[in-house]
């Protein structure tokens, strides 16, 4: 079944300081470090992330027990190190909701700072409606992702506008093993419900280097198919194939 999801915005807030009375490493001072995680309200205010029931830090392999599992709000760890690292995050939402996960640029740059992450949460469940409405008008936002399934997901190329289509005669679009134009032609037959999965999809996989709007005041998803790595584009073949008759 296809989950209809509305956005939220998770914010990672990092401080952290030397430790005068500890011995450098590699002449870098040992520091400590903790990091909390909130989530924002539609007023960008910080509130509790009462959307997770639990929230994993996989720290560094160097570090003992580098998987840390945090049950309690704030979600709270401290640790102590002297360098930073890409710290992966996994959010695991209240009601069975799924895992959400994230990579996190753990520096020493400042003393404190945050980064804000944004995620896709459903709203099939009570309990989850419940929390989400703590952070968010659900029913105006509900009432947008209906707008949404009601316009077509526009895939776009580099090489061609939007509303073009390739000529019958052009060279195949090909990345990988996906023929592009396929793919694109395949998303256009997707019912609505099957589109959501779509920009679901998308959205939970989404990296810097991917060319992707989610305008949902005007109820448009495009995205640039060649911008897309060849695992999620394959993802991607896979849903067509299954959801068109």
């Amino acid at each position: 079944m296809v989950q209809q999801t509305v956005k939220r915005t998770v914010r990672v807030k990092t401080t952290q300081h030397i430790l005068p009375d500890l011995p450098p490493v590699e002449n870098f001072p040992m520091r400590e470090w903790s990091i909390e995680i909130s989530l924002l309200d539609k007023d960008g205010n910080e509130i509790p992330a009462s959307l997770f029931e639990k929230v994993v830090y996989h720290l560094h392999p160097t570090f003992t027990n580098p998987n840390r599992t945090f049950t309690e709000l704030p979600f709270k760890i401290t640790e102590q190190g002297w360098g930073g690292f890409a710290l992966n995050i996994s959010f695991f939402l209240i009601e069975r909701g799924g895992e959400r996960k994230i990579t996190h640029d753990l520096n020493f740059l400042q003393e404190t700072y945050h980064v804000d992450h944004e995620i896709q949460v459903p709203f099939n469940k009570p309990a989850l409606i419940e929390e989400l409405a703590k952070s968010g008008p659900i029913e105006e936002e509900m009432a947008a992702l209906a707008s949404t399934k009601r316009k077509s997901v526009a895939p776009a190329s580099q090489s061609e506008p939007k509303a073009k289509r390739a000529k019958p005669t052009a060279a195949p679009m090909i990345k990988g093993d996906i023929d592009i134009e396929r793919l694109a032609f395949g998303l256009t037959k997707l019912k609505e419900d099957d589109l959501v999965g779509v920009v679901q999809m998308i959205t939970d996989n989404k990296t810097p280097d991917m060319n992707v709007t989610n305008d949902v005041e005007e109820g448009e998803f495009t995205m640039d198919l060649f911008s897309l790595p060849e695992s999620l584009l394959k993802s991607l073949w896979e849903y067509v194939e299954k959801n068109v008759e």
